[in-house]
């Protein structure tokens, strides 16, 4: 079943999210829901928050168009950082409205510990798009949009944009 995304300035994208104690089958139904509206949408990565749950849980899938899907899916997922700082370009988000794109600095390499859909325990090393998807969405688990991340002056510009655009959504 594909999910109502939740959109930017919605406060619940702003909560930290609380650990997944049992993986249900209500929390593989969610997964599984996740996947589908990621792909509907299209997107690479959805968190948990961005479909109105406040839980840590993330999907992922980094195959391009023309190649075979590859899903992911983290379940309390913990990151450490190493390589180098780089720049994302042009990163944007499901949730956030309007298209909107910002060069945005991650981390090379990630090392990710996490449980999959059995509670079973990953450890994974990701490097390049995989590092930067899982970055990007255990952002959401934080609280944390890549708007966050981007300069006061960039901001203050978007988020006029945003209340101009709800203002004239809302008068439709």
């Amino acid at each position: 079943m594909i999910l109502p995304i939740v959109t930017y300035p919605d406060p619940r994208l702003k909560e930290v999210c609380t650990p997944i104690v049992d993986v249900s089958p209500e929390i593989r139904q969610l997964a599984a829901d996740m996947l589908e509206t990621m792909y509907a949408a299209p997107g690479v990565g959805l968190a948990a928050p961005q479909v109105g749950r406040n839980i840590r849980l993330l999907v992922m899938d980094p195959a391009g168009k023309e190649e075979n899907k590859r899903p992911r899916v983290l379940i309390n997922p913990v990151l450490h950082f190493s390589g180098e700082e780089i720049v994302s370009e042009q990163e944007g988000c499901l949730s956030v409205p309007m298209n909107y794109r910002a060069d945005v600095k991650r981390w090379t390499e990630v090392q990710v510990e996490a449980q999959d859909l059995n509670g079973h325990t990953l450890n994974e090393h990701l490097t390049g798009f995989e590092a930067i998807i899982v970055q990007h969405e255990y952002d959401h688990l934080e609280g944390i949009l890549f708007i966050d991340k981007i300069s006061r002056l960039r901001r203050t510009l978007y988020d006029s944009k945003v209340k101009k655009w709800l203002k004239r959504k809302n008068a439709v």
